[in-house]
């Protein structure tokens, strides 16, 4: 049975466009900001957790999503977050190809993230 990592390098794999580059960029991005977070897989996709899930990462045919599982209880300073936004619990970020990144305020989300899930009981 291959590892959560194994999967995700797969499915990286699989998409030989510019998907797989961003998913490679924003796996990296993830991995450096906050050890908490570990890779796993579910749903067939990437998922962040600690203590619960926290972050997922998915390639559609037309843009990556990075989907912040409990981001609407967190601040958005930069605006990051595009879709989703009448989700009771969900935000997310939608990526198109030459879609630029702000990194640190990225960055600021993926922390708040993991700062959220381990305040939670």
């Amino acid at each position: 049975m291959p590892t959560p990592s194994e999967q995700i390098d797969k499915q990286i794999a699989e998409l030989p466009d510019w998907r797989g580059s961003r998913m490679t960029e924003l796996r990296k991005l993830i991995n450096e900001t906050d050890p908490r977070l570990k890779e796993d897989w579910k749903w067939g996709t990437a998922v962040w957790t600690a203590k619960r899930n926290v972050i997922a990462l998915g390639a559609f045919k037309e843009h990556v999503k990075i989907n912040f599982f409990n981001g609407a209880s967190l601040d958005d300073p930069a605006g990051l977050f595009n879709a989703g936004l009448d989700a009771k619990a969900t935000r997310s970020i939608d990526l198109r190809d030459n879609d630029a990144i702000d990194e640190q305020a990225l960055r600021y989300l993926i922390k708040a993230a993991a700062e959220y899930d381990a305040s939670r009981r």
